[in-house]
């Protein structure tokens, strides 16, 4: 591995005077499958990635892709991603990670002073990265001659920091260029706030034992705690709290019948709730009888049967999906590597 980078990012120190916003930019040469694979994360910026051969793995919240050679991705900072399936592949690749000051879709991004394009054509650039998420393309002849480019800089006996720059220019004009001559749909309401609603709900189900307000899940998202109701009213016909509490009690009702056995206390309290008390007050009110009844199966009513029934369903198709959720929500974070060989 061959790599420049800063803060916990792996290789040698970029230099702290200079190309600031380059996170990271490296290239690995594996030659044998590895014991190894990055697990699901978000990176401080938006990631360029290139397979110059051989192929790997790779997950973009949920959805899987094999990079081939030629093939290129973007991924934007609130995207989780994987490499490897689950470990890396014989390949050589490359990545960039360019901070632009986003950690969420509806956040203005601010490119690196060091960046020659005109305002026009930043402005476009930003566009195309962030009014659609398709993260995989096919590369053409100038991107890819980019990248090798690139490569050539990271294989010199020592960094050529005026050289990097040019040639980073270089590759986001091609990149440009080669996602404006192919089919893109760009949608502006990807970069909007009920976007960046419609994602935190999306992973709230994951972190529920976090003390969430109204305040902090508003925070989270960047919006007053008015309009962050509004959309959550929009998307899920429910309050913020409401919403909370509903998919908290789900979670509870499908532990009560997992094969742990929990008690009722610790499930509680794994769920967020602050109190075993409060809890079943609760979850009786939504069940109609107590978490302990519910678990020996003594509720009445065939309503309580059919939920339990489809509590147990959503609950197994959660962890199908589980491997492309976030490890957290909250400050971004980004998975290392243990070894390259």
């Amino acid at each position: 591995m061959v790599a420049w980078s800063r803060a916990s990012y792996p290789g040698k120190r970029l230099p702290s005077d200079d190309l600031q916003d380059l996170r990271s930019i490296g290239v690995w040469h594996a030659e044998r499958p590895q014991s190894w694979g990055l697990d699901s994360h978000c990176n401080e910026g938006v990631e360029l990635s290139y397979i110059f051969r051989g192929s790997v793995g790779f997950e973009v919240d949920g959805r899987k892709w094999t990079l081939r050679k030629g093939n290129f991705a973007v991924t934007r900072p609130w995207q989780f991603h994987s490499v490897g399936n689950p470990n890396v592949d014989p390949c050589r690749m490359m990545w960039v990670i360019l901070d632009v000051k986003v950690r969420r879709p509806n956040q203005e991004w601010v490119w690196p002073e060091w960046l020659v394009f005109s305002r026009k054509d930043m402005q476009r650039l930003t566009q195309l990265f962030s009014h659609n998420e398709q993260p995989v393309w096919n590369s053409d002849a100038a991107t890819s001659r980019s990248f090798e480019k690139l490569d050539e800089v990271l294989a010199a006996p020592s960094l050529d920091v005026s050289k990097l720059k040019i040639r980073i220019n270089e590759l986001l004009l091609a990149i440009r260029d080669c996602l404006e001559t192919g089919p893109i749909k760009l949608e502006a309401e990807l970069a909007g706030s009920r976007r960046a609603v419609e994602i935190f709900l999306e992973r709230l189900p994951q972190h529920i034992e976090m003390p969430w307000t109204l305040h902090a899940m508003a925070e989270e998202c960047g919006l007053s705690r008015s309009t962050f109701s509004s959309y959550c009213r929009d998307l899920v016909n429910a309050t913020p709290i409401a919403y909370l509490t509903r998919i908290r009690l789900e979670k509870a009702a499908a532990l009560l019948f997992g094969p742990k056995k929990l008690p009722v206390t610790d499930i509680a309290l794994a769920c967020g709730f602050s109190s075993s008390q409060y809890f079943a007050t609760l979850f009786k009110n939504h069940f109609g009888g107590c978490p302990t009844s519910y678990r020996e199966g003594r509720l009445d009513s065939a309503a309580s049967a059919e939920q339990k029934a489809v509590h147990v369903v959503k609950e197994r198709a959660a962890e199908r999906m589980r491997p492309s959720l976030p490890p957290k929500i909250g400050p971004i974070t980004h998975a290392q590597p243990g070894s390259y060989a």
